[in-house]
């Protein structure tokens, strides 16, 4: 997969498309993440992520550490300007706007998978 590649991937929940996914797999795409934007459409998929932060956005986020198949360990909302935790067990990151994760019903423990 290439970096920042966004073409054709979805972040799906329970069979239900949720967003499209943008996908950064090199570590210049994974620390430039959502910096410099206005807002996002979608969601950023941080490819391998155990932490994050936000000095330098523009808007909150939230953020959702994954395991290596995808259960979501951590969901948090993130305003500028801070240091996300650092999870150890954490294998990605997902970023999307503020409240994404709990208007699609994604709680902590739920699957989710990249398509």
């Amino acid at each position: 997969m290439s970096s920042s590649e966004s073409s054709g991937n979805w972040l799906v929940f329970e069979e239900r498309v949720l967003a499209t996914l943008e996908i950064a797999t090199n570590r210049r795409d994974r620390r430039r993440g959502l910096l410099g934007r206005d807002g996002v459409e979608g969601a950023m998929l941080l490819l391998p992520a155990k932490s994050v932060h936000t000095f330098g956005m523009r808007f909150t986020i939230d953020v959702a550490h994954l395991d290596a198949d995808g259960t979501v360990l951590r969901l948090r909302t993130m305003k500028p300007n801070r240091l996300g935790a650092f999870l150890l067990r954490s294998r990605s990151v997902i970023e999307t706007e503020a409240a994404a994760f709990a208007r699609w019903g994604v709680i902590e423990g739920d699957r989710l998978e990249i398509r």
